[in-house]
């Protein structure tokens, strides 16, 4: 193929003066130097032909290499021409492939910034095709939504807000309330891509989170309303005390002291309610926000137990820990976690048998009662009266008492088993409550394994059950 074209190429370069001395040989004028002649106009065709073909060879290898990679075509670009049409060819060749390079480096830089950008955008935004598929997630969508983000944009008002925006061609908004695992509120904004991107990315939704904004109005209309009729009971009180005390008791010690003694009481118990208050209010201002965290249980629980040993004496109980060990690590926040085992290991030094025992145990999830997850699961018993079944469902609301009397009697706010709610939903994970009259009750809390990370070394020690008893005195 390549023989047949540089002969034709050389045919068609010497044809004219071949011609010619194909004339002159004819009419017989110098047969023999028209003869020599007319091989050497054929040689010189023939290497002008194959000059011409080597340089033009290179050339195609130079655009070639400007066309596929830029910066490559002038890293290895083929030797220059010989022959100067071809040479100046290749020189603007050259040119072109270094300006392609610049701008490839250029959009190359751009698109670097343009993901950067994206990438730290503090709201979640997600990239979807025409398809609905989705091209890109930045990072605050991926830890906002994790795997959740597909049910986000099956919400009917998001999907409804994209098909207005294809429809339209121009900008829609949405609100958009998710229900699960814990209920958060969103303000959706759609935006159409025209032309699409180069990933296909056609569709943009910003996803602002309004939750914490939602809770902050709640939080101020419940505060005053939990506070103002909670309250009023201690503070008619201590109003009643002060002025029996500036009054009929002025000159009376003993009865002073008896008051004081009741007053001092009573402000504590504001105290506390005012501090739960408070912690609650807090933790359902993040309650949305997933903890990013990792918590080892297997030592968290022996210390917070410790903190109870002088309480348990008071009340002649026995504390009895079970730990598997080795505990893989949860997601969490350390401190909330610790607080869900004080409040938990409190009620039931509270509420349990006097004499008794409260038994803490934590172990990985088993049975179809706990999610597919792997999870450890965190329960606290005691031996006391037990609770109704049909106080059951309402233990987690705030200031839902079984007792009121017994349990203004022991220092309760009402709110221990609220909080212990609100902070393993932020957790996402599950609260039970198990209780036979007479028997006693088991609070259990299962909470999701952290996902490995890497290097991370495994947490425990050994592998063995711990099972031990802290016996108080006289028991």
């Amino acid at each position: 193929m390549l023989l047949a074209r540089l002969l034709a190429a050389t045919c068609l370069v010497v044809a004219a003066p071949v011609a010619v001395l194909l004339a002159l040989l004819a009419t017989g004028v110098a047969a023999k130097p028209v003869a020599l002649g007319i091989a050497v106009v054929l040689a010189a065709g023939l290497l002008l032909v194959l000059l011409w073909a080597r340089d033009i060879a290179r050339v195609q290898a130079a655009l070639r290499l400007a066309v596929a990679d830029p910066a490559a075509g002038l890293a290895r670009r083929p030797p220059r021409p010989r022959l100067a049409p071809l040479a100046v060819v290749a020189e603007e060749i050259g040119r072109l492939a270094r300006t392609a390079s610049e701008q490839a480096s250029q959009v190359g830089r751009l698109r670097r910034a343009d993901q950067g950008i994206v990438e730290h955008l503090p709201d979640p935004l997600l990239v979807l095709g025409a398809d609905r598929g989705v091209r890109r997630a930045n990072a605050a969508a991926r830890a906002a939504f994790r795997g959740d983000i597909a049910s986000v944009l099956r919400h009917p008002g998001l999907r409804a807000a994209i098909d207005r925006g294809l429809a339209q061609g121009a900008r829609q908004t949405a609100q958009v309330t998710l229900p699960l695992p814990v209920e958060r509120e969103l303000a959706a904004t759609v935006l159409i891509l025209d032309p699409p991107l180069a990933d296909g990315g056609q569709i943009v939704v910003v996803l602002a989170d309004r939750t914490r904004e939602r809770a902050v109005e709640r939080m101020r209309a419940d505060f005053v309303a939990n506070v103002s009729h909670e309250l009023r009971t201690p503070l008619a009180s201590l109003i009643g005390f002060i002025e029996t005390l500036r009054g009929a008791a002025a000159d009376d010690p003993p009865a002073q002291a008896r008051f004081l003694g009741i007053m001092a009481e009573q402000a504590g118990r504001m105290n506390r309610l005012i501090d739960d208050l408070l912690g609650l209010s807090r933790i359902e201002l993040t309650e949305h926000q997933r903890p990013a965290g990792q918590v080892d249980l297997a030592s968290l629980i022996p210390r917070i137990a410790a903190g109870f040993e002088p309480g348990l004496d008071a009340r002649r109980m026995r504390l009895e820990l079970d730990v598997t060990r080795p505990l893989p690590v949860v997601e969490g926040d350390a401190d909330q976690l610790a607080q869900v085992l004080q409040n938990l290991m409190d009620n039931a030094m509270k509420y349990g048998r006097e004499g008794g025992t409260v038994r803490v145990a934590a172990a990985a999830a088993q049975g179809e009662r706990w999610p597919a997850r792997p999870g450890i699961v965190l329960a606290v018993s005691d031996d006391g009266p037990g609770i109704a079944r049909e106080h059951l469902p309402r233990l987690t609301e705030r200031f839902y008492r079984v007792d009121k009397g017994r349990s203004r009697a022991v220092g309760g706010t009402g709110l221990g088993l609220a909080i212990v709610k609100h902070i393993v939903n932020r957790h996402r994970g599950q609260f039970q409550i198990d209780s036979v009259e007479g028997q006693g009750s088991t609070f259990r809390v299962w909470l999701p394994v952290a996902e490995p990370q890497p290097g991370a070394l495994p947490p425990g020690g050994f592998a063995a059950r711990e099972r031990g008893g802290h016996p108080t005195a006289g028991a």
